[in-house]
């Protein structure tokens, strides 16, 4: 192997160190369990392998007698139940704030769509009085006097407009980028529409930073393997309904259904998507302390 690699090397061989040859059939897993001696060409080093554990069976049972040992305790402590009756005290409280911000989200989806529409307006505004500043301008310099009059006024209409950025980054505190200020102007007439509507935006705030905290807690609780295993079940599920629908015969006539029941319109009770984009993600660490966390364990 190392001939083929290096073309330089004319004769080498692996020796043990009392200077018995070891044939090219033994794996390197065995030459690594002890010194040896490596002769390549008329050079002669002595290799001293890295020291590793190897896994025997006895490590392997105190590791089963460990996991055992975990699963007794969590019988004794009845650490199961207690997780079942915080999973339940969490569901409940995120019910509470979903049935809460229902009809906030959608009293914020139609004023959404009424401030997206007011700073849309704004920025054809802005693109209307550029034009008649530009045609303004224009019309000064080609037709009513010449560019060596026009050519202070532009000047000081530039430098204007250059105070006018200045002064919007002195009270905002922000960069004038268009991004930025269509956005702030979007915001700015979401609030005022808000107070109009008697829309607590402050509330739905806290609404929503109470459910993504009871969220992550639910998945604390859980285990990271739940949605794993509820993705699994779920498509069993849809396994098995397109597998009977296929069992149906085609050319079979349908009964006779009696007269249908009206269901129940059960309303959704979903999160909707966070309006704040600015949120920041709870660490991994992080340890929520409401007051079902501090509820003693049964000995």
């Amino acid at each position: 192997m190392l001939k083929r690699e290096d073309r330089g090397i004319d004769r080498a061989s692996v020796t043990t160190l009392d200077g018995i040859r070891i044939g090219s059939n033994n794996t390197i897993e065995t030459l690594m369990d002890e010194d040896f001696r490596l002769i390549i060409n008329d050079n002669e080093y002595v290799v001293t392998p890295p020291l590793h554990h190897r896994y025997t069976m006895e490590n392997v049972e105190k590791l089963s007698d460990v996991q055992t040992l975990i699963g007794q305790l969590y019988e004794a402590f009845h650490v199961r139940e207690h997780y079942s009756d915080m999973e339940k005290q969490v569901l409940a409280e995120l019910e509470t704030v979903r049935l809460e911000l229902e009809p906030m989200e959608q009293k914020l989806m139609d004023l959404e769509t009424t401030a997206a529409r007011k700073a849309n307006i704004f920025i054809w505004m802005c693109l209307v009085l550029m034009s008649v500043q530009f045609s303004g301008l224009a019309r000064l310099t080609w037709w009513e006097y010449s560019w060596d009059i026009m050519e202070p006024v532009t000047y000081f209409v530039t430098y204007g407009t250059t105070m006018a950025w200045f002064i919007y980054f002195v009270l905002t505190k922000q960069e004038y980028m268009l991004p930025d200020v269509l956005n702030r102007r979007h915001l700015i007439a979401l609030h005022k529409k808000a107070r109009q509507a008697g829309l607590d935006i402050d509330q739905y705030n806290a609404l929503k930073d109470k459910a993504y905290e009871l969220e992550t807690t639910l998945k604390i609780i859980r285990g990271p393997l739940y949605e794993h295993q509820s993705r699994i079940e779920q498509m069993k599920r849809s396994r098995s309904r397109s597998s009977s629908s296929s069992s149906r015969s085609p050319s079979s006539s349908p009964s006779p259904s009696p007269s249908p029941s009206p269901e129940r319109s059960l309303p959704k009770k979903g999160i909707f998507p966070l309006q704040d984009t600015l949120k920041k993600p709870v660490p991994q660490g992080a340890q929520f302390s409401p007051a079902w966390m501090l509820k003693e364990t049964r000995d």
